[in-house]
């Protein structure tokens, strides 16, 4: 009858945390833990978290584990929040002491494990929200052909898309109304956000990136302005050595560790920037183009629909003034800085006044940039 009481207690003690027990024991003075994520996988929470506010943490902590016996390299678990999320405890001072209402807690974030969280997309842009770029739509039909019966291309899968052309032509508009349509994961990357503190840490981010997007296939990898992470060599010195960013691209983009039905494309406003090793990899590349004068028109006739206030415009003089502007450049340089004018002046409807404002205010914008680079 001991034995089995002996076993009862042992079994009590190794699971999820140690029992509540004062008999023989210190209070804790500092108890730090680490978050170690799920003993067990499942989808409906990412399995790292982002502990903003040390404090409140700490109050929160203590009051659920008030009364628990803490064990250096044992662990600690959420019943709250986010049940079952475990803690491992670093350090308890003492070791086998209680927590109390005097226990200091500390949080560390195992940086390997906060790994950059790619930003995956969902959006209701169509590609018929896209006016213009038929070349880029016409060319994409092989990504969408390939994404809804991955079986039937087999090795002549299409796997590298570059997209190239000025800002605010619909690089990004394009990739987001692709994975609408095609109602699959879309996780869109600053190239920035892959460039890591410390050694190793580009190529870690970059796999884990390529990682997730394969294990929730079918899925489209975005990465935007990859010119700040894959420099030609020529330009290098401008942001140091990139040798580490370039062949862990180079190593997931060949597909040495297979991605099923994973696409990635990247977005470049000046391809003749890139290593010409990441460069080759890309068996497409797609030009975006400044919209011409049907375009134009389109553009802004359909923006006008949900301004906020009543209009008085010449369109098509519009369209003439606006030649060499993007399509996010018409919307936000001209159309919403007329709006704002116009309200600035307390006026209910916009008129040419307001539309020439905004178009001298981007004259001067412009001739401002210009002047920087020279």
């Amino acid at each position: 009858m001991k034995s089995d009481n002996k076993q009862l207690e042992i079994k009590s003690t190794n699971q999820k945390s140690t029992k509540k027990e004062n008999e023989n024991k210190e209070y804790a003075k500092l108890v730090v833990v680490k978050p170690v994520g799920y003993p067990f996988e499942f989808n409906l929470m990412d399995e790292n978290i982002e502990i903003t506010n040390s404090k409140l943490f700490e109050e929160y902590a203590r009051e659920q584990w008030l009364g628990l016996v803490v064990k250096e390299k044992s662990h600690l678990f959420d019943q709250k929040i986010i049940p079952d999320y475990g803690f491992e405890i670093i350090t308890a001072q003492p070791n086998n002491s209680i927590i109390a209402e005097t226990t200091k807690i500390k949080v560390i974030i195992d940086e390997v494990k906060n790994k950059t969280k790619p930003n995956i997309i969902s959006s209701n842009i169509h590609l018929s929200d896209i006016i213009g770029q038929e070349n880029a739509k016409s060319k994409v039909k092989v990504i969408t052909k390939y994404l809804e019966n991955p079986q039937d291309f087999g090795q002549w899968a299409p796997k590298n898309v570059l997209f190239y052309g000025l800002p605010g032509t619909g690089k990004t508009m394009l990739v987001k109304a692709l994975a609408n349509e095609l109602e699959v994961q879309l996780y869109l990357i600053k190239a920035t956000s892959l460039i890591g503190d410390h050694v190793g840490d580009s190529a870690s981010k970059i796999h884990d990136l390529f990682k997730k997007a394969s294990e929730n296939s079918p899925s489209i990898i975005f990465i935007d302005e990859i010119d700040a992470i894959a420099l030609h060599r020529s330009f290098q010195s401008l942001r140091g050595d990139v040798s580490e960013i370039v062949n862990s691209l180079l190593t997931e983009m060949d597909g040495i560790i297979e991605n099923k039905s994973v696409i990635t494309i990247a977005a470049t406003n000046n391809p003749t920037s890139l290593d010409y090793a990441v460069r080759s990899r890309f068996e497409e590349e797609i030009e975006f183009e400044l919209p011409n004068d049907n375009e134009r028109l389109q553009i802004i006739e359909n923006n006008l629909k949900t301004m906020p206030l009543d209009y008085n415009l010449d369109l098509l003089k519009i369209v003439k003034s606006t030649k060499g502007l993007s399509g996010r450049d018409i919307k936000e340089k001209i159309l919403k800085t007329a709006l704002h004018n116009a309200i600035a002046n307390d006026s209910e409807i916009i008129t040419m006044s307001n539309i020439n404002y905004a178009i001298e205010s981007s004259k001067i914008k412009n001739t401002d940039i210009k002047g920087m680079f020279e």
